[in-house]
């Protein structure tokens, strides 16, 4: 993956130079292609950030510590419920899956015909990285569209992301299953709606289109 510099020298770097242009962050982290995420979530896994002092800047929008704070739920609940990264958080709701390496496969390499699928598995590829949305709707597509372990796909997540962090990661992926602490356990995606939403003009899609 074409990876980002690494250290504090330059996630301070990525923060000075994302921070006074965030405030319409609330309205346009989701949009895809217009990609207004901070990506400074490597530099806080790495521990080359801290949250502390993120939270702390008087530059980032309120939207930003919100998120800073969901990350901190996940560690808090890791830290109650150490078997989180591959166990159900909801005893028994690890019965359902089905077993198919096929679809899986495809569903790893970016190659499920689904193109806002494919496109955020493409992005992991090449960045080791993924917008927030796409982790989302990736995330959705195999276990609800497919059926399939949310832990084979965490486990693919924790082998390309340079931001990973097990408790958000894990927490993320059980939220999406419907196995996590969720009061909502049976909340899915529909991938062609969150793509004309978040991707209106499919310019993402086309951005992570195989060549």
């Amino acid at each position: 993956a074409d990876l980002p510099r690494g250290g504090e020298r330059a996630g301070l770097a990525r923060l000075d130079a994302w921070a006074p242009d965030s405030g319409d962050y609330a309205e346009r982290h989701d949009d895809l292609a217009g990609d207004r995420t901070s990506r400074l979530s490597p530099y806080l896994a790495l521990g080359c950030l801290s949250a502390r002092e993120l939270a702390a800047d008087p530059r980032l929008p309120e939207a930003m510590v919100r998120q800073l704070c969901w990350r901190d739920f996940h560690l808090q609940v890791l830290a109650a419920f150490p078997d989180l990264v591959d166990t159900a958080y909801r005893r028994g709701a690890d019965d359902v899956w089905d077993a198919d390496l096929t679809a899986l496969e495809a569903w790893r390499a970016g190659a499920t015909g689904i193109g806002i699928v494919d496109a955020g598995m493409r992005q992991l590829l090449a960045e080791g990285w993924m917008h927030n949305r796409a982790r989302l709707i990736t995330a959705g597509y195999l276990v609800k569209a497919l059926g399939l372990d949310w832990r084979d796909g965490a486990a693919h997540f924790a082998a390309h992301l340079v931001d990973l962090d097990e408790a958000n990661n894990a927490g993320n992926w059980q939220w999406t299953a419907g196995t996590g602490n969720d009061t909502r356990p049976n909340r899915g995606f529909n991938h062609e709606r969150q793509a004309g939403r978040f991707d209106p003009e499919g310019a993402y899609r086309r951005r992570w289109a195989r060549s």
